[in-house]
């Protein structure tokens, strides 16, 4: 075989392997009552407030990413609540939920940016960083 065809086989087997993460990452256990949607954003996104149909606002917690660490590292919100994570290290890291209560939560591989997560339903959720489990987090919902 010759180099070229080495590149070549290399881009499509790469390929196949990015179109397999997308499909895997976007797998869930086909609930239709889901807890929860997330968004992910660049940094230079805009943000727009979400829309208000019920008598109490709802309420957006940031939780930064930054120095090998989530901070804070517990925090407490109603149902309808956001919780944004801001990703702002020189290391990669994710939002990946522990347990089958916090399995919608998995956001992409960030070094910059910010990915949030709206919680339906009350519990508590715990996270870590798939990259570096000893970085932990919980979200109770009330």
């Amino acid at each position: 075989m010759s180099i070229g065809s080495h590149a070549k086989t290399a881009r499509v087997v790469t390929g196949f392997v990015l179109a397999a993460t997308v499909l895997l990452s976007s797998c869930g256990s086909g609930d239709s009552d889901s807890p929860a949607t997330s968004t992910a954003k660049s940094p230079n996104a805009a943000t727009s407030a979400p829309a208000n149909t019920g008598a109490r606002k709802t309420a957006a917690v940031t939780v930064t990413v930054d120095d090998m660490s989530f901070s804070p590292e517990n925090v407490t919100v109603k149902v309808g609540d956001t919780v944004a994570w801001k990703f702002s290290d020189r290391y990669p890291h994710s939002v990946q939920g522990i347990g089958d209560k916090a399995m919608g939560i998995n956001s992409p591989i960030f070094t910059t940016g910010e990915w949030s997560y709206t919680f339906t339903a009350p519990g508590t959720y715990r996270y870590l960083c798939s990259l570096h489990p000893q970085m932990r987090g919980t979200v109770t919902v009330e």
